[in-house]
């Protein structure tokens, strides 16, 4: 019993401490796994309801920075749109206090900004990776990847992104999406997790009230912030051997023009990298910038 007081007691003292000083929080915010977006024509700007979406992913957006506000009034609070043009939120909308980055013509992407400088991470909107059965608009960085293994463990953008946090040294703390998101990355991270929506199959999901979801981010955010002291960054051994499997060996034979590229078979694609930095943006280089 007195081991439990114990626990509880750090527990508190390390929000306690979180609270008074300031916290600097790393957001990036995709768009598959926002709550109440149920099709993929609502992630795309030329979609049917594609502004019902922006509106929907910068409420969940607002419903987190509004949890770390209330928790830590002093916090810094950087946004970085992930999803497609990252050019999505209705960026007026948001807390004066959140500084945001937009643009998608970033070495980074959906990482870009986050440094050692960071308290936490938080994951908004997220999706399964690519191939993942029933995962909700599944897909790894875009359609041309069908398989990226780091070290031999197979990623998608969550657990890719939760490996370039752990290079900084930032552990994620939050990470929200469909149910079948939800599952995998638990699976990687131990953090809060808030499923907006259960999936019914690639194309279709059943969907929750949007203030509901929002309470739900609300509340996990303000938990998550009160055990931060206590999160752990997830970090992979360096070198990083990066496996990245195309849907076309047009792609893979292209990339051997890359010194060190080695073809391990007609769609798949090897490479040795010092570290998360070095493979973060040589992986988007590949799937991004390369075209066959």
């Amino acid at each position: 019993m007195i081991k439990i007081y114990r626990v509880l007691f750090y527990i508190s003292l390390n929000a306690l401490i979180f609270a008074s000083s300031p916290l600097k929080i790393f957001i990036s915010v995709d768009m598959e796994g926002i709550g109440g977006i149920g099709t993929a024509e609502m992630t795309r700007a030329n979609g049917k309801d594609y502004q019902l979406g922006r509106k929907l992913m910068t409420a969940e957006v607002n419903a987190v920075v509004s949890a770390i506000i209330k928790f830590n009034n002093d916090a810094e609070i950087l946004v970085n749109d992930s999803h497609g043009d990252m050019q999505n939120l209705n960026h007026q909308e948001l807390d004066p206090r959140v500084i945001y980055i937009q643009g998608n013509k970033k070495p980074y992407g959906m990482v870009q900004g986050l440094d050692n400088s960071y308290d936490a991470a938080i994951f908004i909107g997220y999706h399964a990776r690519a191939g993942t059965p029933k995962g909700f608009l599944a897909h790894t960085g875009s359609g041309a990847v069908k398989e990226l293994r780091l070290n031999g463990q197979e990623v998608g953008e969550g657990g890719l992104n939760t490996y370039f946090s752990g290079e900084m040294n930032v552990p994620v703390i939050l990470a929200s999406g469909d149910d079948i998101f939800t599952k995998q990355f638990g699976k990687l991270v131990d953090c809060e997790l808030v499923i907006t929506k259960h999936a019914v199959t690639a194309q279709v999901a059943r969907l929750k009230h949007g203030t509901i979801v929002e309470k739900e981010l609300f509340d996990a955010t303000t938990q998550a912030l009160k055990t931060i002291g206590n999160k752990k960054s997830i970090k992979l051994k360096n070198p990083v051997e990066i496996k990245l499997k195309f849907s076309s060996p047009s792609h893979a034979e292209v990339l051997q023009a890359i010194p060190g590229m080695e073809w391990i078979n007609g769609y798949t694609v090897k490479y040795e990298a010092k570290n998360m930095v070095e493979a973060y943006a040589l992986i988007r280089l590949m799937y991004k910038y390369v075209k066959p």
